[in-house]
C-alpha cells in the first residue's frame, strides 16, 4: 500500500468517526420527550442495531493491533492489558472482547491471506446487527461444549443452526436450544473422549463482591472428583470442621484423635447445609495443608497466606486487611488466622515505605520481600494488577550496575512487567519517587518516548485504591 493509500484510508477513517461522532451528539441533545410513543421501540431497536455492529469494529481493529504490534512493542505484557489501558475498560471487558475478536474476527495468515472465522454465520449475523455480544457469548459456549469427535460438517451445520436462531431470539433461548442441540449431536453421550475432558476442566475464581465473598465454577475432570470425594466424605461429615461450634473436632473424621462420642454430639448440632459442610471442609483442608510446610517456598517465601494491615486497624479490629494474592479479608478473620501463624512485623515511614533493611548480596531476603509485599500490595508498573504472590524483587538501579539490595531502592514487579525494563530501544526505567512529591518514596516507572514522548514518570495505584479515591475527591473539588 502505497503513502497516498494510506492517506486516504487514514482521511475516510476519521471522515466516518466524525460523522459517528455527530450522529450521537445529535441523539444525545435531542429532546426525546417530543418522539411519539409509537416510535420509542423503533428507535431502541434501531439503537442497538448500530451498537451492536459496532462490536464487529472493535472485534477488526483488535486482529489488526494484534496482527501488527505484538503487546510488547505497544509497551503492555498482552492484549488484555493493552486494553485495559487505553480504553479504561476492566479486565473482565477486556478479556470478553479479546475472545469474540478471536472466535468472530477475520486474521490472516503469514501470507497475508485472510481466514475464515470460527464461527463465520454469527460474525455475519452480528455485521447484520441482528445479535449483540451476549448472543455470540452463547453460542460460542455451545460450540466450545461439542464434542470433538463430531464430524466438521454437522459442527458447522450446528453453528449455522444457533446463528440463524439467535437472530430471532434472546440468548437465553440460544443457550437452551443449544443443550438440545448437542443432545442430538450426541444422543447416547459416546462420542466425549479425553480430549474434550483436557478441554472443558478448569476452575475459576471470580473477584471479591462486595461482601468479601469469591463465586466460584468450573468443571473436575474425573480423575479430580474421585481424588476430591473421599477428601469431602472424611473433612465434611455433619460435626467436623464446624466454625460455628468451638467443640467440633477438626481434621478428618477417621483420625484416631477424634473422639467419637464428641463427633456425634457435634453432628447433633450441626445444622450446616451439605454445601456450607463441603466449604468448611476444603477451607480447614487447605490450611492444614499450607501449615504442613510441604508446599516449600514460592519467590524465596514459605508458601503460606501473608497478611497486612495497618497499626490502626489492628488497634481497633475494624476494617479490612490485604493479601499478597490481592484478596481482601475482615480484621477478624485476619487475627483469627494469625493467632496459628507467626508474627512479621513491619514498621513504615511517614510514606508508607518500609524502614531501612539493607543487605550486601544481590538476593533479598525473605523479611525485605515481606516488607515490600506490605508496602507495595504488588507488581508496581503502573496499571498492573499483578498481586505481591506473582512478582518478584527488582532493583531499581540495576545491581550489575552498582544498585543496593536495600529496601528504600528495592520495588516489586511481576515477571512480564520487568521484562520490560531494559536500556534498548523501547524499554522502561524505574527510579524512586523523590522527596517533596506527593508519592516520595514510591516507585516511579518512566515510559518508553512512543508510548509518552514527555517520559513522564507514573506511580502505580492499583494496589492502593485509597490513593485513587483521595485522587478523585481532590479532581470533583477543583471541579466545583
Amino acid at each position: 500500500m502505497s503513502s497516498n493509500d494510506v492517506v486516504g484510508v487514514s482521511e475516510q477513517v476519521h471522515g466516518h468517526l466524525s460523522a459517528l461522532a455527530a450522529a450521537i451528539d445529535g441523539l444525545t441533545e435531542c429532546d426525546l420527550t417530543g418522539l411519539p410513543g409509537g416510535e420509542l421501540t423503533s428507535v431502541m431497536q434501531q439503537v442497538e442495531i448500530s451498537l451492536r455492529r459496532a462490536g464487529t469494529v472493535g472485534h477488526r481493529l483488535i486482529v489488526e493491533t494484534t496482527e501488527r504490534s505484538p503487546p510488547t512493542e505497544l509497551g503492555h505484557t498482552s492484549l488484555n492489558k493493552f486494553l485495559i489501558a487505553v480504553l479504561r475498560i476492566s479486565a473482565a471487558d477486556a478479556s470478553a472482547r479479546v475472545t469474540a475478536a478471536k472466535s468472530l474476527g477475520t486474521w490472516h495468515a503469514l501470507s497475508g491471506q485472510p481466514l475464515p472465522a470460527d464461527l463465520p454465520e454469527t460474525a455475519a449475523a452480528q455485521r447484520d446487527g441482528d445479535i449483540g455480544a451476549d448472543h455470540a457469548r452463547a453460542i460460542r459456549e455451545v460450540m466450545r461444549k461439542t464434542p470433538h469427535a463430531v464430524s466438521s460438517s454437522d459442527v458447522a451445520a450446528a453453528e449455522q443452526i444457533l446463528a440463524e436462531l439467535a437472530r430471532s431470539a434472546t440468548p437465553e433461548d440460544v443457550e437452551k436450544a443449544g443443550h438440545n442441540l448437542l443432545a442430538h449431536l450426541n444422543p447416547d453421550g459416546n462420542l466425549t473422549d479425553e480430549r474434550d475432558r483436557k478441554r472443558l476442566r478448569g476452575i475459576r475464581l471470580g473477584r471479591q463482591d462486595k461482601n468479601l465473598m469469591t463465586p466460584i465454577s468450573g468443571h473436575l475432570d474425573p480423575e479430580a472428583r474421585a481424588l476430591l470425594d473421599p477428601i469431602l466424605a472424611k473433612w465434611a461429615r455433619p460435626g467436623m470442621n464446624n466454625p460455628d461450634d468451638p467443640e467440633s473436632p477438626t481434621g478428618a473424621a477417621e483420625h484416631p484423635g477424634v473422639d467419637r462420642d464428641q463427633l456425634a454430639a457435634a453432628a447433633g448440632r450441626d445444622t450446616r447445609t451439605a454445601a456450607q459442610r463441603n466449604h468448611d471442609a476444603v477451607k480447614e483442608a487447605l490450611r492444614t495443608l499450607l501449615g504442613s510446610g510441604i508446599l516449600g517456598s514460592h519467590r524465596g517465601l514459605p508458601v503460606t497466606t501473608i497478611i497486612t494491615m495497618t497499626l490502626d486497624q489492628l488497634e481497633h479490629a475494624t476494617g479490612v486487611a490485604t493479601t499478597a494474592s490481592g484478596g481482601t479479608l475482615p480484621i477478624r478473620d485476619a487475627l483469627k488466622m494469625a493467632q496459628r501463624s507467626h508474627p512479621v512485623l513491619v514498621l513504615f515511614d511517614h510514606n508508607g515505605r518500609p524502614l531501612h533493611l539493607g543487605r550486601s548480596k544481590r538476593l533479598a531476603t525473605a523479611d525485605q520481600r515481606l516488607a515490600l509485599i506490605a508496602a507495595d500490595g504488588g507488581c508496581t508498573r503502573p496499571g498492573c494488577d499483578a498481586p505481591a504472590t506473582m512478582t518478584a524483587v527488582h532493583h531499581i538501579h540495576d545491581w550489575s550496575k552498582g544498585g543496593a539490595t536495600d529496601i528504600g531502592v528495592l520495588t516489586l514487579g511481576c515477571d512480564g512487567c520487568h521484562a520490560l525494563i531494559h536500556d534498548g530501544p523501547g524499554g522502561w526505567h524505574t527510579r524512586t519517587a523523590p522527596e517533596g512529591t506527593e508519592y516520595a518514596g514510591r516507585t516511579e516507572w518512566i515510559p518508553p518516548p512512543h508510548i509518552d514522548p514527555d517520559r513522564k514518570p507514573r506511580i502505580n495505584h492499583r494496589h492502593h485504591p485509597k490513593e485513587l479515591l483521595a485522587r478523585a475527591r481532590r479532581k470533583a473539588r477543583a471541579r466545583r
